[in-house]
């Protein structure tokens, strides 16, 4: 393709006005793609997409980005209640699709949506796009030529003290899951697999809170402990919620039976990763990975997929797997009891070598 790809974007809150927007500016300057239209639902945005953000086109009617000869990608950066009709719509008319996490917040709605993926004629992109970033991508070859040995089980941990900017977070179709476990999640299996079965402990902590300016009542679980199940005895717990106000650990742990790895920094903001080989007998500490890659990532890579004919690594059927896992913790942190997991996907795989800086080793012999 030589001309832009075109972009419409429904939803121009936060999300998009800074992360997205620091990724679409500098493809925008040399052509690679071109924002045609964003929608919002409240009409006070408008000047700021077209005086600061330099949208032209303006709407608060999301069926006008996807009816528009002039849009190829469909980005749907609303809250998540909105996610799964407005990626079917998109979908339905033939449009590429990146969707923000979670792809929708029903099982039965997402399975459509995958579905309808498979014989659509566009591309469908679901976040997070963790797996996209080098640090992650390393990590997985590591794993997988089985510098640790057997994977024995994990432990993954994503948690802030909450958004105080829009209520939806504390409400019905949102939670600490579907907000950030989902990152958590969507590492781990794409690691190891699909997982099995899920048990979890979930609930409010913190029952009201001031959310612009307002106090609220909260319904959707702000703290979770979810576990996860892969077969063989093979177990990973993952520590989410709107429930931390710091912390100073690594954000995944994978413990083999010859070794450890260990993500440094958040998997949305990996500052690299930490290698323990009992046959090295000292820890290898690679910094600094991935110092320009950003969490928004996804849309990046669709335009790549799109303008060289190529197939996604983040696929629907794996969003769909996640979901899955964060609805079944849901229902067992309501009634105590283990969920099975019925959905399957094909993990993503990272073969090719990538040059890896040299790392520095810490010996510590004691700590094994």
């Amino acid at each position: 393709m030589t001309q832009p790809t075109r972009i419409g974007i429904v939803g121009c809150g936060s999300v998009m006005q800074r992360p997205y927007m620091r990724l679409i500016q500098p493809m925008r300057a040399v052509g690679t793609v071109d924002v045609t239209i964003a929608c919002d639902v409240r009409e006070e945005v408008r000047e700021v997409v077209q005086d600061r953000l330099g949208i032209g086109r303006f709407t608060t009617d999301y069926e006008e980005v996807i009816d528009s000869e002039e849009v190829d990608v469909v980005m749907v950066l609303t809250s998540m209640r909105e996610h799964g009709p407005i990626t079917r719509a998109a979908l339905a008319a033939g449009k590429h699709v990146l969707v923000e996490k979670p792809m929708a917040v029903t099982l039965e709605e997402a399975a459509e949506i995958v579905e309808m993926a498979r014989h659509s004629s566009g591309l469908l992109v679901c976040a997070p796009h963790v797996v996209l970033s080098n640090t992650y991508q390393t990590m997985w070859r590591h794993i997988h030529r089985g510098d640790v040995g057997k994977v024995l089980m994990a432990r993954a941990r994503y948690g802030h003290s909450g958004p105080d900017w829009r209520p939806w977070f504390y409400l019905e179709g949102g939670g600490a899951l579907f907000d950030l476990g989902v990152y958590n999640i969507t590492c781990l299996t794409g690691w190891l697999g699909p997982a099995k079965r899920v048990m979890a402990m979930t609930g409010v902590a913190i029952p009201e809170r001031v959310v612009g300016g307002e106090m609220m009542r909260v319904e959707a679980e702000d703290n979770a402990h979810v576990l996860i199940d892969w077969g063989d005895s093979v177990f990973a717990v993952v520590t989410t919620g709107f429930t931390m106000q710091k912390y100073r650990s690594p954000a995944l742990e994978v413990y083999g039976s010859e070794g450890t790895i260990q993500m440094m920094g958040d998997d949305w903001n990996p500052t690299g990763y930490e290698l323990w080989r009992n046959d090295v007998g000292a820890w290898q500490i690679h910094e600094g990975t991935d110092r320009d890659w950003q969490w928004t990532d996804g849309l990046r890579h669709l335009v790549d997929c799109i303008r060289n004919d190529k197939t996604p690594v983040v696929t629907p059927e794996h969003a769909f797997h996640v979901l899955e896992i964060m609805l079944k913790a849901q229902e067992s942190g309501g009634d105590g009891q283990s969920k099975t997991i019925e959905s399957s996907f094909t993990p993503p795989s990272f073969e090719e070598e990538q040059e890896e800086v040299a790392p520095h080793k810490v010996h510590d012999w004691t700590q094994r």
